[in-house]
């Protein structure tokens, strides 16, 4: 894979998140996004965001394994990076801990679905 093709990877999955999280502000699900444009920060925030916990809970040799406790634990990062995104991003706001935990649903879901939606598409 090119530098080129990773960036345009990267673009192409900051947009389609943004899109995602826009979608959820918009349908009230515990989450408010002024625009296109602060969804489009808050994908790549969270991005970092997640990656960082990722990366130190790797570093202290702790894993998040399968099962109910680990899509649980997910659940639980995902709205805690969400609520931490909002020191980040101006236009992105949380409703408390449980809009945040309806929000990382909703973002879970309509990401699982988009990418299955994309999987079925083959480009090249």
């Amino acid at each position: 894979m090119s530098i080129i093709t990773a960036i345009i990877s990267i673009v192409i999955a900051a947009l389609i998140s943004g899109l995602i999280i826009w979608i959820v502000g918009k349908l009230g699900l515990g989450l408010e996004v002024s625009g296109f444009r602060a969804a489009f920060i808050a994908a790549i925030v969270i991005a970092v965001i997640s990656g960082l916990i990722s990366w130190l809970l790797g570093t202290l040799g702790l894993s998040i394994s399968g099962g109910l406790l680990g899509a649980l634990t997910h659940l639980v990062v995902a709205a805690l990076v969400l609520i931490l995104s909002t020191a980040f991003v101006p236009g992105l706001k949380v409703k408390g801990v449980l809009g945040a935990l309806v929000a990382a649903i909703a973002i879970g879901a309509m990401s699982f679905v988009v990418t299955l939606l994309l999987s079925g598409i083959k480009i090249g």
